[in-house]
């Protein structure tokens, strides 16, 4: 049974800051572990089970970047948040595409933080609760959004939350052009520029999970949006 407190990983580098930060999370109710490298992290990760990950990028041993790819190999759906110093928008980028779920530049509010953690928190919930009849066909494909899987014949490929929740909008919606923002929005819950770029990484997982099935298109409508289609 899962436990009543959420279990978070927090790894990050800075001694000072993980502890006031621990401190802080378990003041708000939840139950952190905390790590001071990557490697740390990774041995934790595979030893106890978490809701969710908190991952600082620059760190000795193993940064957050090769720590989430490796997190990725054993869990493809538990939340990333990356915590950086870093603002070059080509890190937020390749945070996305290493499997991250959110990004937080340094200095943070606390407040922030949970509030980024509630979101993703609240949709593991609501996944959680959907019923197992949450069943999609798109062309060859069978889409179980409840078991985070897109299976064609024998062939399944386990998603990510915010994969399952991307590709169950556009079911939703098949055949309607959908716009960005609109998308954002309902996915990410923000329209601002890094979660569009994080869409655009999304996007093409999402094309090439489903390239086994040349009528399914996810077309890309110049300056507005994108569109499900599946060609007869």
């Amino acid at each position: 049974m899962k436990e009543t407190k959420p279990k978070i990983l927090y790894v990050e580098d800075d001694v000072n800051l993980g502890f006031v930060t621990t401190d802080n999370l378990d003041s708000k109710g939840y139950s952190t572990i905390y790590c001071k490298d990557g490697k740390e992290g990774l041995v934790t990760f595979k030893k106890e089970k978490f809701d969710l990950c908190i991952l600082d990028v620059m760190m000795p041993e193993m940064d957050g970047f090769t720590l989430a790819k490796e997190i990725r190999k054993i869990n493809n759906d538990i939340p990333i948040i990356f915590l950086t110093a870093k603002t070059m928008k080509e890190d937020k980028i390749t945070g996305f595409q290493t499997g991250a779920d959110d990004y937080i530049t340094k200095p943070f509010s606390i407040e922030e933080l949970i509030l980024r953690i509630e979101v993703f928190l609240k949709r593991s919930r609501k996944a959680e609760d959907k019923e197992t009849s949450a069943i999609f066909e798109i062309g060859n494909y069978q889409f179980n959004f409840s078991n985070l899987t897109l299976a064609i014949g024998k062939q399944k490929q386990e998603l990510t939350m915010k994969e399952a929740e991307l590709l169950r909008y556009f079911c939703l919606n098949k055949d309607k052009i959908l716009k960005r923002e609109e998308i954002l929005r309902a996915v990410w819950g923000d329209d601002d520029y890094f979660m569009g770029r994080s869409l655009d990484v999304f996007i093409s997982r999402l094309r090439k999970f489903l390239q086994k099935d040349s009528r399914i298109q996810i077309e890309n409508i110049h300056s507005v949006g994108f569109r499900l289609m599946v060609k007869k």
